[in-house]
């Protein structure tokens, strides 16, 4: 038993009904929004989307690995999509899935608000990816100086300087308690999420990620994105990262 409640996080997505259930079930549209790319990436959606899950085309409605729970409303050639996490306490059995709740539920607010990002935004399109993560040092909005932007409401237009030497300007896609998302547009219409993870069970630090998502740039021109933020991280945050 736990007095915990769940956890849910709700957007809408100005995608029919039935489009957004595509990109729930479809492994290549999942590629285009889950996560970010990494050698583990198909075999992360096929546990995650296509093993041990109960799913209602019906009624659109989900249950994926660990009980987390999809359920989409049609509201006319919109969609409302509401994720429901199951509280903290309720699996006894998975000490692992303790430590790494809170982490687990900053990753689905970051992947729906990719979802609706996808959607809205590229539908059909590829991207590019490139993933940023670490610990200890200063919070990862005020090291990247984004925290001019963190209170704006989602739709408001920014510019600023960004970390890695170059003008960053769009606007705000969203916020919540520890993430912010930025549209960039000099990424193809891209976006940039910020994550500060909050401190686990039994550890003395959280840590921080950051996922930059382009599109259509060439090799060269996404080489060098991903070289110039990853120096910058690396610098920050004196750790490594990973990139697709």
């Amino acid at each position: 038993m736990t007095d915990e409640q769940p956890f849910f996080v709700e957007v809408t997505i100005s995608a029919p009904v039935e489009e957004v259930w595509e990109a729930l079930r479809d492994t290549d549209q999942l590629r285009r929004w889950h996560g970010w790319h990494c050698e583990e990436l198909d075999k992360e959606i096929e546990f995650i989307y296509h093993q041990n899950v109960v799913e209602s085309a019906a009624e659109h409605r989900l249950e994926v690995q660990g009980g987390d729970r999809f359920e989409l409303t049609d509201l006319g050639g919109r969609t409302l999509l509401r994720l429901t996490r199951p509280p903290r306490g309720s699996n006894p059995d998975s000490s692992e899935w303790e430590v790494y709740y809170d982490d687990m539920t900053e990753g689905w607010i970051t992947f729906v608000h990719q979802l609706k990002f996808a959607l809205e935004r590229h539908p059909g399109t590829d991207r590019r990816t490139v993933f940023l993560s670490g610990g200890g040092g200063e919070p990862v909005l005020r090291a990247a100086g984004l925290t001019a932007v963190a209170g704006a409401d989602p739709g408001s237009p920014y510019e600023l300087d960004g970390p890695a030497g170059e003008r960053l300007n769009g606007e705000v896609w969203f916020r919540s308690a520890r993430q912010l998302g930025l549209t960039v547009a000099d990424w193809g219409d891209g976006l940039l999420v910020a994550v500060q993870n909050p401190v686990p069970p039994g550890k003395s630090e959280g840590g921080a990620m950051m996922v930059l998502t382009a599109y259509g740039l060439d090799d060269v021109a996404f080489s060098e994105l991903e070289a110039r933020w990853t120096a910058w991280w690396n610098q920050a945050f004196e750790t490594g990262s990973a990139q697709a």
